[in-house]
């Protein structure tokens, strides 16, 4: 093979190599929300919230909670924390998490929750007033 071709060749797999790396790295994103709701064996829930990654990237978000389950209350969540595991880029943040829980609370309540979305995690933490009793199942949903 021509030795200007092979070097050609060599550069664009290095290239390719190095954009594939760049692409796989994950980046650590945060998020800020508020969130309230109520249920009674139906459950749901609305909020907003902040992201911001350590690559630069940020997003306003819309939050909402759907499910069901042996469950009654009513809540909200001011200034809650969340930390995202599995990001590559911020678009990895938005869909339908997973989430299975169990709560009891009256007057001012903390709770901690992990939702799952394939390879993606998101460690919700707040603290919030209301009062809630139960087991539910359902869906965590972030949308632009």
């Amino acid at each position: 093979m021509n030795p200007l071709k092979l070097a050609a060749l060599v550069s664009v797999l290095a290239l390719g190599t190095v954009a594939n790396t760049a692409q796989a790295r994950e980046t650590s994103c945060k998020m800020t929300f508020n969130l309230s709701g109520w249920s009674l064996f139906y459950k749901t829930a609305k909020g907003t919230g902040n992201v911001r990654c350590d690559n630069g990237q940020s997003m306003r978000v819309k939050l909402r909670a759907k499910g069901g389950g042996l469950t009654a209350g009513k809540t909200s969540v001011k200034n809650g924390i969340g930390a995202f595991t599995g990001v590559n880029d911020i678009s990895d943040i938005l869909g339908h998490y997973g989430t299975a829980e169990a709560h009891a609370g009256a007057d001012k309540s903390a709770s901690a929750q992990v939702v799952t979305k394939g390879d993606v995690s998101l460690a919700l933490s707040g603290k919030g007033k209301g009062w809630n009793l139960g087991v539910a199942f359902g869906a965590f949903i972030i949308e632009r």
